[in-house]
């Protein structure tokens, strides 16, 4: 058994479902511990991080990552029980085996095997790991981020372990995501008997020249790197179940996922605009998740570049699709942020699994690009 499926196949074991963190990091620190690594424990509320450095001068190349998992769902849903690591037909099969417990195993022997062979660099390598990436992202990494802009500490370069790859590891890279902005928006009406509606007033009705112009506005073009901004409602609740009551109110929550052709405030401002332009009143939160991100260039891509080409033979694409991820809370202190890790086809599904083969092949193009970074 390999070093890196022997790690990951033991933090799958520890039933991590978020913010528990299950004792990983402490696995995690002992192995980096031994290599000589700096170990700091920076823990909020119930949350526990990890920030691990080995070296002292710059620049400071940062693996990011998350020990805590989704909850699993039914266990009798799964093939197999869900913290309990199995290999089937080449196959590792186990919660956060691709989100993202085989990527942080896959950092360690990485670093494992290259400072054995490169034990004198110029530069420095640090561990930034979160009990809180998959729940509220309020005391992760976020946070350290705070604690490291006070110490006034910079990272030039930081590779986020996010499941990227599509159908071959290394396929896909992310060099950058879309922001997101959501809201609560509430739309009040007056509640009233159906057969008297001018005694009331129809909060569904009066939101829905609104609603329909919110979904057909094209809010910009994108650009080269990231695709238009998109406008989403993904919840609506009104009413009081009864068939013959017109409701007070009616309760929308929408999300945008945006570009760096557009911001948040202009987006809100846009918003505003539409709902101010018809008949009613409304209560209107908005919550900011995430800034758009982009690494269009530099020594960072060029290491994962190569790397790949090195390590498995093949050309990557680079893409700005899907989710937030923590290179968010990351990006804006001015670092070069680039996500690569695993397949992400079965994340957050049943049956949760990583190929054996590639999660080794995956260590090998980490390793790789500290060697592009600091060696060649």
């Amino acid at each position: 058994m390999s070093s890196t499926l022997e790690l990951t196949k033991q933090l799958i074991a520890q039933a991590s479902v978020t913010p528990d963190d299950a004792n990983c990091q402490n696995i995690i620190a002992n192995r980096l511990k031994a290599i000589g690594f700096n170990i700091e424990n920076l823990n909020y509320g119930d949350v526990l991080n990890l920030w691990a450095t080995k070296g002292k001068t710059k620049p400071l190349f940062v693996f990011a990552g998350h020990t805590d998992v989704v909850p699993s769902g039914p266990e009798e849903n799964w093939r197999f029980p869900p913290f309990t690591p199995t290999i089937d037909n080449g196959k590792l099969y186990g919660r956060g085996s691709a989100d993202m417990k085989g990527s942080v195993a896959a950092m360690v022997t990485a670093c494992e095997r290259f400072y054995k062979n490169h034990p004198a660099i110029e530069g420095s390598v640090g561990f930034l790991i979160t009990s809180d990436e998959e729940g509220p992202a309020i005391d992760g990494t976020v946070k350290v981020i705070e604690h490291l802009n006070a110490q006034q500490i910079k990272i030039d370069w930081c590779l986020v372990g996010e499941p990227s790859s599509t159908n071959q590891m290394g396929d896909v890279v992310k060099n950058g995501r879309r922001g997101s902005l959501g809201a609560e928006l509430k739309v009040k009406g007056k509640q009233g008997h159906v057969a008297y509606p001018h005694l009331a007033k129809n909060p569904i009705h009066a939101f829905a020249d609104a609603m329909s112009e919110l979904t057909r506005t094209q809010w910009d073009n994108g650009n080269d790197h990231f695709p238009p901004t998109t406008f989403q409602i993904s919840n609506i609740h009104s009413g009081t179940g009864a068939t013959n009551v017109i409701p007070a109110d009616i309760d929308v929550v929408f999300n945008f996922r945006f570009s760096t052709e557009t911001t948040a405030e202009k987006l809100q401002q846009e918003v505003e605009a539409i709902l101010n332009k018809y008949d009613f009143e409304y209560d209107l939160k908005w919550i900011l998740s995430g800034q758009p991100f982009l690494t269009a260039e530099g020594k960072l891509l060029d290491a994962a570049s190569n790397a790949i080409k090195k390590v498995v033979g093949i050309e990557t694409e680079l893409s700005t699709a899907g989710g937030t991820s923590d290179g968010r809370f990351i990006a804006p202190t001015g670092a070069q942020v680039l996500e690569l890790g695993p397949l992400n086809a079965t994340i957050h599904q049943v049956d949760e699994h990583v190929d054996v083969e590639e999660l080794e092949q995956l260590s090998e193009v980490y390793e790789q690009i500290l060697v592009e970074l600091f060696v060649d």
